[in-house]
């Protein structure tokens, strides 16, 4: 591994957390797919060498609870699944090198061939340990099949998370007051033995590789509770019969936990890529373990690879434990590369509520594209609305906004207009050099697109070529062609001449972005193959001397096709909300990574309060100093604030849902006559103000100074 600027001399891998098999995709699912795939065709413009993969995870409760009550086989009913995404992510130009599942014979071998590592290091134990037991159903209750309070904050949790509470994977037998979702009845704890992973004995392994993690702030921070905490080690067996058997005689009827086998499928379809293309195109082996000698599959003459390869891994934040912590363990212990990088992506939302697979409040997958929409507009979207590990509202209206506002009227606008303009007046590319202040504008498009990229920030590396767009049509517009033709021909032809290279330019740095459309438009510039191809000094090369007519790459969205989605939305809701009183638990199931959950808004409260007591609410403008988590609490964190006269320190459960490091200088509304307490042992002298179960903390239009009373 490198942590030298992409590109590198090694080989990268990209990877998505794998889709849990158990459910239809919807658009807010495909954020991280997204944003992997621009990311791998990023790199490979920059010229590295990369392999972008994923599969999907096909074992855990859920998929034997589902398939059960539908009358199949768990592996019929994952299989299903699976072919599904395999057809899906293409049709949203989302390109995998190699997408595999964890049922597979390459995944089962290669997670069993890992344990035995890990077992033969010293790093696997057996221990006796309580586990729920159904005396009515007659069968132990393996995660999902229990359910309980949460040991740690009360809350109402699942046998391996409190998803409800304060997040914190929970271990077999942790769960308090357990009862079995198999006959709802109170279930009972027997003694059973399980086997071990000592995470806790490569805990200071893990205290440096959280240091020198890249990626979003969100997977560099939040792992650290976990990492420079008490570790506890990790249970990697389950009782079931869906899963992969624990290897060798002394796993009995165990199976290994799904956050075993899933993690694995990386490498596993990492090195079915190989198999597939050769060790000579791309060698898992250099990629994925640490220092020594590879062997290709082709018999070749070994190669050495010094460090392994570059690992990104692309995960929704509910996984960033699992990737930060468990997985970085399991590789350290069995000679594999750590990774180099977690970027972990924000939720999204829809119409500012979370989507609800029970109550049909989602856009699903297949649904945008039978409306008629190319997938390059999405992908944009979710690309570049917002910061990758932050939030992200998608509603028809914002949606129609930046397509027309940015894509058509910023994007499709100067290519249009430039290159029609190339076409009547020169029948293509005028025979001009380009000026100096374009190659410099198109040079420094190409530093913003590396330096997102290095960021880790799709957001950045999109954002290049809409500027440098919007940079063509000021140039244009300042320049006017259509006045120099006649006045001066030399000069026009060299405005034109410059606007056609800034054409190519944004075709090879906003394909990663929109590569359907990008393709188009280098059908358009008369290019040979494909944009697939090129690297960022292609941005340079001169185009063809002669193109065809183009055509519009981007259309408008109208008003009344938005108010048509909307209504058809509602409608569907309400049709499913007529049918069926279902809560939102199944939605839990749908997929292990970026699952948004419903939000269920409280009702207004019926009982007023005058304006009198209103007044008596001490309600300040405040400014975020410091901020840092508290040691042994999973939600809380201690900030430092300005609010004018003093500064205040106030305890606020923000901890798991912001960057505290990235808080400082943040305006916020805070109470500031509260009644002072003390939570884990820290005083908090007022109350921040924030919305919703996400915490979005508010703040001010304009710029109010610290101390500000709101009235």
């Amino acid at each position: 591994m490198s942590h030298e600027d992409f590109p590198t001399e090694n080989p990268a891998v990209v990877t998505c957390g794998l889709p849990y098999a158990n459910g239809d995709l919807h658009i807010g699912h495909l954020r991280t797919y997204v944003g992997g795939d621009i990311y791998s065709r990023s790199l490979r413009t920059l010229g590295q060498q990369t392999a972008f993969v994923s599969g999907s995870d096909m074992h855990g409760t859920p998929v034997a609870v589902n398939a059960e009550k539908e009358g199949v086989t768990p592996e019929e009913f994952a299989l299903r699944h699976h072919e599904k995404y395999e057809a899906t992510f293409p049709r949203f130009n989302i390109e995998f090198d190699n997408y595999g599942h964890t049922h597979d014979e390459t995944n089962t071998e290669l997670t069993q061939e890992i344990v035995r590592t890990l077992e033969a290091e010293g790093y696997v134990y057996e221990k006796e340990i309580p586990v729920a037991y159904d005396p009515e159903a007659d069968q132990w209750l393996p995660d999902r099949f229990v359910e309980g309070a949460c040991p740690y904050c009360g809350a109402h949790a699942r046998g391996d998370e409190c998803d409800e509470g304060c997040g914190r994977h929970l271990e077999p037998g942790e769960i308090e007051e357990p009862t079995s979702t198999l006959t709802g009845n109170p279930a009972e704890y027997r003694e059973r033995e399980h086997k071990f992973f000592a995470v806790s004995d490569l805990q200071e392994y893990l205290q440096e590789f959280i240091d020198r993690l890249e990626g979003t702030s969100n997977a560099q921070n939040q792992p650290r509770e976990w990492i420079e905490g008490e570790l506890q080690d990790w249970c990697i067996t389950r009782d079931m019969d869906w899963g992969i058997d624990y290897p060798g005689d002394e796993g009995d009827d165990l199976v290994l936990y799904v956050w075993v086998d899933a993690p694995i499928e990386y490498i596993s379809s990492t090195k079915q890529y190989t198999e597939r293309v050769g060790a000579d195109t791309f060698d898992w082996e250099a990629a994925w373990k640490d220092a020594g000698v590879s062997e290709s599959d082709a018999g070749s003459e070994a190669r050495r690879t010094e460090s392994g390869g570059d690992i990104v891994h692309i995960i929704g934040r509910d996984i960033i434990q699992h990737h930060t912590v468990f997985w970085p363990a399991m590789l350290r212990g069995a000679g594999y590369v750590e990774p180099r990088a977690v970027m972990a992506s924000g939720f999204i939302t829809l119409n500012g509520k979370g989507f609800s697979t029970s109550r049909n409040r989602a856009v699903w997958a297949d649904e945008y594209l039978d409306e008629g929409f190319h997938p390059d507009l999405l992908r944009y979207y979710l690309a570049t609305n917002g910061g990758f590990q932050q939030d992200v509202d998608f509603s028809w209206s914002k949606f129609k906004d930046r397509v027309n506002s940015e894509l058509v009227g910023t994007v499709g606008n100067f290519l249009y207009r430039s290159m029609l303009f190339a076409y009547r007046n020169f029948e293509g590319t005028p025979d001009a050099d380009v000026s100096e202040e374009v190659e410099a504008r198109i040079e420094e498009a190409i530093d913003e697109f590396e330096a997102g990229i290095n960021d880790y920030s799709v957001r950045q590396a999109g954002n290049a070529a809409v500027r440098l767009a919007q940079f063509g049509n000021e140039y244009i517009q300042r320049n006017e062609p259509w006045k120099l033709t006649d006045e001066d021909p030399e000069a026009a032809a060299q405005v034109i001449r410059d606007c056609v290279q800034i054409a190519k330019a944004i075709a090879v740095l906003f394909f990663p972005v929109a590569p359907g459309k990008m393709q188009a438009l280098w059908e358009q510039l008369g290019e040979d193959g494909s944009v697939t191809d090129t690297a960022v000094d292609d941005a340079f090369e001169a185009p063809p001397a002669s193109f065809g007519e183009p055509e519009a790459l981007f259309e408008k969205i109208e008003d009344e096709r938005v108010e048509e989605l909307n209504e058809k939305l509602e409608a569907r809701v309400a049709e499913t909300e007529s049918e069926s009183d279902e809560s939102d638990e199944d939605a839990e199931n749908d997929m292990d990574a970026d699952s948004d959950a419903d939000i269920d808004f409280e009702p207004i409260a019926d009982d007023r309060i005058s304006f009198e007591e209103f007044q008596d609410l001490d309600i300040r403008v405040g400014e975020i100093v410091a901020a840092e988590g508290i040691d042994g609490a999973d939600k809380l964190a201690r900030l430092t604030v300005d609010i004018g006269v003093e500064e205040r320190q106030i305890v606020a459960g923000i901890k798991q849902l912001h960057d505290l490091d990235a808080l400082s200088g943040t305006k916020v509304i805070i109470v500031a006559n509260l009644e002072k307490a003390e939570l884990f042992g820290v005083e908090s002298n007022g109350m921040l103000l924030a919305a919703g179960d996400e915490a979005d903390i508010l703040t001010t239009h304009g710029d109010a100074v610290p101390g500000t009373k709101v009235q």
